[in-house]
């Protein structure tokens, strides 16, 4: 397994953060554009009974369609399997044919950026402010690249994106899970769910 070093930095400001990389010569390698994932379990429920801590997706991405398993551990990061496929929709069907079932399909929108060492992406959920994502191969490459642009190392978040709902939405609890909803797609009407979630 691939050990994963990643940080949030929530509420921020996309054309803010896009000025500050093309200051610093980031290089842009993909525009935003909307990506769309399946969240897969067996037919018990084991990944959404354990508190998500172990979720399989196939995703596509708009240049390309991985199948990704991560699981978490007590640190802040995960470790996670990931490999590209050829088809969203076969891959889908393979997974049907040996049993696996669907529980979640989300929408996301993310721009991708590469910057020294690390990886940053502006990422755009349904129902949910901005916020970015930093990923490196160390911490210390992320705090670097977060001060350089403008936030703060104790305002960062670890953690899935259910971690970033759960902040905005402080009613859910550490067992629920944007995954939860059957459907997460932009330009539909804020969820019961989450409106009853809005105060704690």
């Amino acid at each position: 397994m691939q050990f994963e070093v990643e940080a949030k930095f929530l509420n921020a400001n996309h054309d803010d953060v896009r000025a500050k990389l093309r200051k610093f010569d980031a290089v842009c390698e993909q525009p935003m554009r909307l990506m769309r994932r399946v969240m897969l379990d067996y037919p018990d429920s084991r990944f959404q009974k354990n508190n998500q801590s172990q979720r399989l997706r196939v995703r596509d991405e708009g240049d390309k369609v991985t199948v990704t398993y991560k699981a978490s551990n007590e640190t802040n990061y995960a470790h996670e399997v990931e490999t590209t496929v050829g088809s969203f929709d076969e891959m889908l069907k393979l997974f049907r044919a040996i049993g696996l079932v669907e529980y979640s399909f989300q929408e996301s929108k993310r721009e991708t950026w590469h910057f020294g060492e690390v990886e940053v992406v502006l990422d755009e959920w349904p129902w949910l402010n901005p916020y970015i994502e930093i990923e490196g191969p160390t911490e210390a490459a992320i705090m670097t690249a977060a001060e350089k642009l403008g936030f703060s190392w104790h305002e960062a978040e670890f953690g899935s994106v259910d971690t970033a709902y759960r902040k905005q939405y402080p009613g859910m609890t550490k067992q629920e899970s944007i995954g939860d909803l059957r459907e997460v797609r932009f330009g539909t009407p804020l969820p019961e769910y989450l409106k009853d979630r809005q105060k704690p």
